[in-house]
């Protein structure tokens, strides 16, 4: 698997280039954070749908043990993402492209091939790259733990209920325990038959950097097959001497492989005790 990634970038732009010129940068601590958030199932397909009137506690309890059966179920998934990066700022303006395919093999091997790339050497090297080396990173054990939707590095609120033409959902403000790169301040949107995330909106817990004033993420997940996987994110930092950057990932083409090893209504079970 590292012999891909050798040559997959054999072809790109040094990461010296650059190097000595100050440019945008992104928090990519946070975006770590919410791009390794573990994909989610529909475990609930054979229940009705839960009364809408639960507690914060529950609904909690109920969305970290349908996690935690997730994480058990995915053993694998293929895909395609479109990283785009435009910075207008004191540097003038720049822009990227880089179209990646990603594999991820559970529990803990990611591998990104580069398709195609085209733009700025200093985004790609600065921005782009720097994700896909740190989302590789957010899969060692000590990084998880540190990143992970969790009791243990959040406090939970429920704010409200919401019924909309995709489904009902219940909106939870997340507040950190900790001032943590690699932790965000916000809201998530957890699917009321599934208890999956199925959108979050947030700013860093911690600014990762004296160069950024804010930094506003948005990221949203799709449904496919049994699982819901990634679909769109969007980051829009402002920096701090004038200027704004706009990170987008649009994800496709997913496959699943292979399917889930644990049958769907043992999840149900896990996730109601």
């Amino acid at each position: 698997m590292a012999s891909r990634a050798q040559a997959s970038r054999a072809n790109q732009p040094s990461r010296n280039e650059g190097r000595r010129k100050e440019g945008p940068w992104f928090p990519a601590g946070t975006l770590l954070c919410l791009i390794a958030v573990l994909p989610t199932s529909t475990w609930a397909a054979e229940n009705p749908s839960p009364p809408l009137q639960l507690s914060t506690e529950a609904i909690v309890q109920r969305l970290l043990a349908a996690n935690a059966w997730r994480a058990e179920a995915l053993r694998g998934y293929r895909g395609k993402r479109l990283y785009s990066v435009d910075y207008h700022g004191f540097l003038g303006a720049r822009a990227a492209q880089m179209q990646v395919e990603a594999t991820y093999v559970a529990p803990n091997k990611k591998d990104f091939k580069i398709i195609s790339q085209s733009g700025s050497k200093l985004l790609l090297n600065r921005v782009v790259l720097k994700l896909l080396d740190s989302e590789k990173e957010a899969l060692k054990d000590e990084i998880r733990l540190q990143t992970e939707l969790s009791s243990r590095n959040y406090e939970f609120a429920l704010t409200e209920t919401q019924h909309t033409a995709d489904g009902d959902f219940y909106v939870l403000a997340v507040t950190p325990r900790e001032k943590s790169k690699f932790l965000y301040r916000g809201k998530i949107w957890v699917e009321a038959r599934d208890f999956a995330v199925a959108r979050i909106e947030g700013e860093p817990a911690k600014n990762p950097s004296f160069w950024i004033s804010h930094t506003q993420i948005e990221h949203r997940y799709t449904k496919v097959g049994d699982f819901w996987l990634p679909a769109h994110n969007q980051s829009i930092t402002q920096v701090r001497l004038g200027g704004k950057a706009v990170l987008t990932i649009d994800y496709t083409d997913y496959e699943i492989t292979p399917p889930p090893k644990t049958p769907v209504r043992d999840a149900t079970s896990a996730a109601s005790k």
